[in-house]
C-alpha cells in the first residue's frame, strides 16, 4: 500500500465531526423527554417526533506545478446536518390511567375514544337491567 491510501482521507474528518454533532443533539431524552410530576402525583411525559438529516461532499484536485505531479492533492469538502423536533404530544400516567394527549389532532374524536368502553358498560347495564325486570313468559 503506498502511504496515500494508509492515511485517512479528509472527507472522514467532515464526516465524523458531523454525526458526533448529530449524536449529542439527538438522544432518547430529545425523542421521550423527561417526566415532570405534578403535586396531585400525575405524571407528564412530552413525546416529540425528530427528524434528521445529514450530507457530505468534496473533491480532490490534480494540481501539477510544472511537470511534476503533487503526491497529495488538495481536498475541499463540506459537510452540513439538519435536526427538526416536533412535539406531537404529552403521555400523562395517573394512578390506574394513562392517557396520550395529541398536540394536533381531532380533540373530539379523541374524547368519543377515551370514553368508549365507558359509554359500552353503561349500555350492557342498561340492558342487564330490562332483562331483569322482563317478566317471564312460560310457554303451555
Amino acid at each position: 500500500m503506498d502511504s496515500q491510501q494508509e492515511q485517512s482521507h479528509p472527507i472522514e474528518g467532515l464526516m465524523k465531526t458531523a454525526m458526533q454533532s448529530i449524536k449529542e443533539m439527538v438522544d432518547v431524552n430529545t425523542v421521550v423527554g423527561d417526566a415532570v410530576e405534578t403535586n396531585d402525583g400525575t405524571i407528564i411525559i412530552p413525546i416529540s417526533q425528530v427528524a434528521c438529516g445529514f450530507a457530505a461532499g468534496g473533491g480532490e484536485y490534480e494540481i501539477t506545478s510544472g511537470d511534476k505531479e503533487m503526491e497529495i492533492l488538495p481536498f475541499a469538502g463540506g459537510s452540513g446536518a439538519g435536526v427538526s423536533v416536533k412535539p406531537v404530544g404529552f403521555l400523562v400516567v395517573r394512578m390506574n390511567d394513562v392517557r396520550l394527549i395529541s398536540v394536533a389532532g381531532n380533540p373530539l374524536a379523541e374524547r368519543v375514544v377515551d370514553i368508549a368502553p365507558q359509554i359500552f358498560d353503561k349500555i350492557e347495564s342498561i340492558m342487564e337491567k330490562r332483562e331483569k325486570n322482563r317478566p317471564e313468559v312460560f310457554e303451555q
